[in-house]
């Protein structure tokens, strides 16, 4: 199990908000028609309504650009202000380039670094802590922290366990520098961690170097997403929780401190579950899995967007945004908006 990772300094504050999801809905009422379930059965069990789908030639980058072009626009920073891109996915475009790349050229961003992050669910937060590494260091000054996925390219339409969950969308924030103490948007912790052991109950077997692809496995989904439901379940609120207080002990916080809860939006009993247990009222986290699903990298940038646009968040307020992906990984970050 890796140690909590953290950084001594806090100069690092987010300036913008961007987020973008496909036109295409597919609602409960939809999947009826495509597989053995029904809208009384996904809502109880997961708090999901309807989920966004990609269109065939649409791209993750295609979509982390959009979102990154609304949160520069929020931002006041130009292309050639951005000089680090960090894409977090697990749907990347290609194997190679990085989809940051693609990101880049199409952004125009000529002088950023672009590179790719795997953290699955995690990978925003993951993202967001080594984009403050870059900055805090003084080796870059603006970041792009995008979470984007296309899920749907990964989803086994027959398998009523997973299919029901997944949507497709992007999120992403501008970071910058900031030395000064009281600056809006200050990241204050991030606390992040792994445990290998649990890697095979959440994953996508096929398609890589483990499994290729073959004419022989072609048909039997293993390029989909395969999960053990309880079993993710309870190692997430358990990490979460910790990954939660870790974060908070680190920025010299406690729950009562916390004004909104944002969590990876994977299903509304693990939500639940985790603010419970931290002791935060329900009524401070912001859940808007009941439209998207979940979108995993994606998860909370684009919910942190929505919040913000919405004027949920407000200047001052304490975040904590907590998320678990496959891995295990489990990742946390307070904000003091």
């Amino acid at each position: 199990m890796s140690a909590p990772e953290s950084h001594p300094f806090c100069s690092s504050s987010l300036i913008g908000t961007g987020s973008y999801v496909p036109e295409r809905i597919m609602t409960n009422a939809d999947l009826e028609k495509i597989v053995d379930t029904t809208d009384e059965w996904i809502t109880s069990r997961t708090g999901i309504k309807e989920r966004r789908i990609a269109a065939d030639n649409e791209t993750t980058s295609d979509m982390a650009t959009a979102a990154a072009r609304n949160a520069m626009e929020m931002a006041g920073v130009d292309a050639s202000e951005i000089d680090l891109i960090i894409v977090a996915t697990v749907t990347q475009d290609m194997f190679f380039p990085s989809t940051a790349c693609f990101v880049q050229q199409k952004l125009g961003a000529s002088n950023a670094v672009a590179f790719d992050m795997n953290a699955a669910c995690s990978g925003f937060l993951f993202a967001l802590q080594t984009a403050r590494h870059f900055l805090n260091t003084g080796n870059r000054r603006c970041a792009l922290v995008i979470g984007a996925e296309k899920l749907s390219s990964l989803v086994n339409w027959k398998d009523r366990n997973t299919c029901v969950l997944f949507g497709d969308g992007a999120g992403a924030v501008v970071l910058r520098r900031n030395e000064e103490e009281d600056a809006p948007g200050r990241v204050l912790s991030t606390i992040m961690g792994c445990d290998g052991n649990l890697t095979g109950i959440l994953k996508v077997p096929g398609g890589a170097s483990a499994e290729p692809i073959t004419q022989e496995n072609v048909d039997e989904q293993v390029k989909s997403i395969y999960m053990e439901g309880k079993e993710v379940f309870r190692h997430a609120v358990t990490r979460m929780k910790e990954a939660c207080e870790q974060a908070l002990e680190r920025a010299g916080l406690k729950a009562d401190d916390v004004t909104k809860v944002i969590a990876h939006q994977a299903n509304q009993r693990i939500i639940s579950a985790i603010v419970d247990r931290l002791g935060v009222p329900a009524e401070r986290t912001f859940v808007n899995l009941q439209k998207y699903g979940n979108t995993s990298a994606a998860s909370i940038p684009l919910a942190l967007d929505e919040a913000n646009r919405a004027g949920v968040i407000k200047r001052g307020d304490i975040l904590l945004l907590v998320a678990f992906g496959a891995g295990l990984t489990w990742a946390s970050s307070v904000v003091r908006w």
